[in-house]
């Protein structure tokens, strides 16, 4: 078995470890009838909070990526006429929005992978969701693979003070803007997610970099971050989880595989929460608490979380933050 099947067979086993059925109906990409609470945002999180809708009655998760907008709710004419949100950024921007034109009444939370940028507000409303690993991929059969990388290294690529590795040039990839994995990368490598240093991109062959997509990944010295989460669910087989893998292969850092025993390593040292946020105004509401709030609540189905490779949190739906976008 060559590097990539051992690699690719520990992330099925995964699947077999955890099981594969998600309670309710197979997943859909978006809700296939309108639901009390729309979710939108976070690439990251997408599949699990589609897992999550198909096992309850409450959410209705649309995708990152899709249609250009969104039909989330009746009447005809007012919601389907709403740009389809790309990313934490994006979607919290969308709620915001949505909050101040109370005509529209189009969407209720937005999934993040990030806190708030101000917490000098209480505007908004983050509740904790669950745990993913963030590590760095790069491409099957680039000789990078072969590379123990620390962190330290991987900042000073991103810094671009380290332009060569092993002979190859590093060609460090980040996320699209909006993308709440793009911000929280960004901070890990001690750079400025809107004003990239000069070797760092978010379009590779003239194609936006799509985060959680192997497709990014074209050359031998490209490098790109990846939620472990992310591709431990492309890789089990999901109903509604799409396999964006191609060529990408999760890379160690600081001594740590990013999948141990198919489930993402919890000593991985690049970790972080992962989040639902609603208006504050609204978190008394009961559809709200239903969906978000407090480890009974439809986003805290630790058995789906788990399916869709994120670690669970004992303190699932309390409230991290407040603040505002």
């Amino acid at each position: 078995m060559n590097l990539k099947s051992a690699k690719r067979a520990g992330v099925v086993l995964g699947a077999v470890a955890l099981g594969t059925t998600v309670l309710g109906a197979p997943a859909q990409a978006d809700p296939t009838a309108p639901r009390p609470v729309v979710a939108v945002g976070s690439d990251t999180t997408q599949y699990v909070m589609n897992g999550l809708s198909s096992a309850g009655s409450l959410i209705g998760s649309y995708d990152a990526i899709g249609s250009a907008t969104i039909d989330t709710r009746v009447p005809a004419g007012v919601c389907d006429t709403v740009t389809r949100p790309n990313g934490s950024s994006a979607g919290i921007n969308a709620l915001n929005a949505d909050i101040a034109d109370p005509a529209v009444n189009c969407i209720d939370a937005a999934r993040s992978s990030r806190g708030p940028n101000n917490t000098s507000t209480s505007d908004l409303t983050w509740y904790r969701f669950a745990k993913d690993a963030v590590t760095v991929a790069v491409r099957n059969d680039s000789g990078l693979l072969f590379h123990t990388f620390t962190k330290a290294e991987l900042q000073s690529i991103y810094t671009c003070e380290t332009t060569v590795v092993d002979g190859i040039t590093v060609n460090p990839l980040i996320p699209q803007a909006g993308s709440g994995t793009r911000t929280y990368w960004a901070a890990e490598m001690g750079i400025n997610a809107t004003t990239l240093p000069s070797c760092v991109k978010d379009t590779n062959g003239g194609a936006a970099v799509q985060e959680h997509d192997g497709g990014a990944l074209v050359n031998e010295g490209d490098i790109m971050p990846y939620s472990i989460a992310q591709y431990i669910a492309q890789g089990n087989g999901l109903p509604g989880v799409p396999d964006r893998r191609e060529a990408a292969e999760l890379l160690s850092i600081d001594g740590q595989d990013a999948v141990v025993g198919g489930v993402f390593n919890a000593a991985f040292p690049i970790q972080r929460e992962v989040y639902n946020v609603v208006e504050t105004a609204r978190t008394g509401e009961a559809n709200i608490i239903g969906a978000f709030v407090g480890a009974g609540s439809e986003a805290c189905n630790s058995t789906v979380i788990q399916q869709y490779g994120f670690g669970t949190l004992a303190n699932c739906g309390t409230v991290a933050f407040t603040g505002e976008s």
